[in-house]
């Protein structure tokens, strides 16, 4: 369950409007601290730092001491961020694949309390895709009622099928977990340059999982239609979007919501192929951290691409983080009270329909 921070609650409106996120994953540790506007919210300071947090646990399953050093270093960080916002009125730290694989993860996040002061709770793979889906309803479009939204990952793929109703309520159909991300594939596959094997093998087993989902979902002739938006929200789709609008460095606000067709990621990914390792080293919106990583994931966008007739990607700079923070700002019912009536509501809270599908947007976060 969603944790208090160890600051003092304000009793202040203005204060009070401070919430916090974190995203632990298997690649990478993010922070967003914001306040809510009428119909959303204003970021006042982020951070993101690679760690890598499941490198490695391919072999064992275990999170190795140079990875959990890395990683509470990072959340030393965050911490002391935190302290110069306090006081939180709210917030949720989560952590996902690395620490749903790792048998020593209840062990790691006793130590994180111990050396940073933060409570972070490990979520199911569905949780995880909930709040992706939650993040990403802001760019759904209004002429579609269905969207397809992806999220890639360090140490699984999280696949969602969300419906909007004719009343703007948004919940989920369906979802599937791909049992692995851009982190574990580059470790699975570590040669410098990925070989045509190890990707045609990746879109191979994605398309075995997405099988099952679309014999129970039937969802290609709809995608076909143009009926369902893809949505596709990674490092590795946002480094897609900056690199096919030939940025000198990435740049959120001009990636995040681009719409990118299908011959435009093919192109995309052509060129990130085509430069190789050391290319993608020295681009400066992938970088010597991200190089193998990208490959992974341009494998599983391509076994998206191919195995559905889709013909166009929204690019979604934004994810769980958001997702938490718009939770918990409904739950504190901070939209509805500044008194501004919307067109159509970005979210659905309702009560859980279920486990694996039908699955309503409700909040999970709680003080």
């Amino acid at each position: 369950m969603p944790v208090k921070l160890p600051f003092k609650h304000a009793e202040d409106d203005t204060a009070r409007a401070n919430y916090a996120a974190i995203d632990l994953g298997t690649n990478s540790c993010r922070l967003v601290i914001a306040t809510p506007t009428p119909s959303s919210f204003r970021i006042v300071e982020t951070f993101s730092k690679i760690t890598r947090l499941g490198e490695g646990i391919i072999n064992n399953n275990e999170l190795t001491k140079p990875a959990i050093k890395r990683t509470i270093a990072a959340l030393k960080v965050c911490s002391g961020i935190l302290a110069e916002y306090a006081p939180i009125y709210r917030s949720r730290f989560v952590a996902t694949a690395a620490c749903r694989r790792a048998v020593n993860c209840r062990q790691f996040l006793e130590q994180v309390k111990k050396e940073t002061g933060l409570s972070i709770e490990t979520i199911s793979s569905q949780e995880e895709s909930r709040l992706a889906v939650v993040g990403c309803i802001p760019l759904l479009a209004r002429n579609i009622r269905r969207a397809l939204i992806f999220d890639i990952g360090g140490g699984s793929t999280e696949i969602s099928l969300a419906r909007t109703t004719n009343r703007g309520n948004t919940f989920i159909e369906g979802y599937v977990s791909l049992p692995y991300g851009v982190v574990t594939i580059s470790e699975a596959f570590p040669s410098r340059e990925m070989t045509d094997l190890a990707y045609d093998t990746i879109i191979e087993r994605t398309h075995k999982i997405l099988a099952e989902f679309e014999e129970k979902h039937h969802i290609r002739e709809a995608i076909a239609k143009q009926e369902i938006q893809i949505i596709g929200t990674s490092g590795t789709v946002t480094v897609l979007g900056a690199i096919h609008l030939n940025l000198p460095r990435y740049n959120r606000s001009a990636v995040d919501g681009l719409a990118m067709s299908k011959q435009d990621l093919e192109r995309t990914i052509s060129k990130i192929k085509r430069i190789g390792d050391e290319g993608r080293k020295k681009h400066p919106c992938i970088g010597a951290s991200k190089a193998d990583l990208t490959m992974a994931g341009c494998a599983i966008i391509e076994a998206l691409a191919s195995f559905w007739p889709i013909s166009e990607i929204t690019v979604a700079d934004r994810g769980i983080r958001e997702g938490i923070l718009l939770d918990m700002m409904h739950s504190a019912k901070h939209f509805r009270s500044h008194g501004r009536k919307r067109r159509r509501p970005h979210y659905f809270y309702a009560r859980n329909r279920g486990s694996n599908s039908n699955q309503s947007l409700s909040g999970a976060a709680n003080d």
